[in-house]
């Protein structure tokens, strides 16, 4: 029994995301995505997309990538506790970043440009970042292990290393949301990465509540 949950959680995930990637890609399709900048005749911006190695394209798919594993890891949590707070956090991740992946995928779909980066993660930030043995493939990402042992976990002790993991998740993706929205060209890129700093500042703090609520540390 216990050796089936995992596959039924990356099915679920799987499916979610195709549906979600689906509607975003429609939804995408009906969109302008334009540079933020105006031509220098004054007139409006030009509507060529952004290249390959921008920061709206980097952002989009090394996100997109981050956003994965906390819809996964969210997936997990809920199958694994009792507690509606948790799972209530869990499937607010689960809506809101799978969304949010979607419509990232949808732009760089719009935009003809390839989902998965031919070099190393993090490029667009200036920095890159060598995927580490452990399963980790940017900052804030779990572990094989930490995700091996979140399965395992049941309860209270599912809810808290799924806090932990999650609030380092979310500080890793805030990190990288903040330089997308100060350095991106594209209205679609710019906004939702300021969005996206919002939303996990305010689930950070939130997770931080519930840790102290369970006696343990972030």
């Amino acid at each position: 029994m216990t050796a089936l949950a995992p596959a039924r959680s990356t099915r679920r995930l799987v499916l979610a995301g195709a549906a979600v990637l689906l509607v975003a890609l429609g939804l995408v399709a009906l969109m302008v995505v334009r540079p933020s900048s105006a031509s220098p005749s004054g007139g409006s911006s030009s509507l060529s997309a952004p290249a390959e190695d921008s920061v709206d394209a980097g952002f989009a798919r090394d996100m997109a990538i981050h956003h994965q594993q906390a819809v996964e890891m969210s997936f997990i949590v809920r199958d694994r506790t009792d507690d509606e707070d948790v799972r209530r956090l869990a499937y607010d991740i689960i809506n809101t970043q799978a969304n949010q992946r979607g419509m990232m995928l949808g732009w760089l779909e719009v935009w003809g440009l390839p989902k998965s980066a031919a070099g190393p993660p993090m490029k667009w930030m200036g920095h890159t970042f060598t995927p580490t043995d452990d399963g980790s493939l940017m900052p804030g990402m779990a572990t094989d292990a930490e995700l091996a042992a979140l399965t395992a976990a049941k309860g209270e002790r599912a809810e808290v290393l799924f806090l932990r993991l999650m609030t380092v998740h979310h500080r890793a993706g805030a990190d990288m949301a903040r330089a997308a929205a100060g350095a991106a060209r594209t209205d679609a890129i710019r906004n939702l990465a300021e969005g996206m700093v919002r939303g996990q500042r305010s689930e950070i703090g939130l997770m931080a509540d519930m840790l102290k609520d369970r006696g343990a540390k972030p």
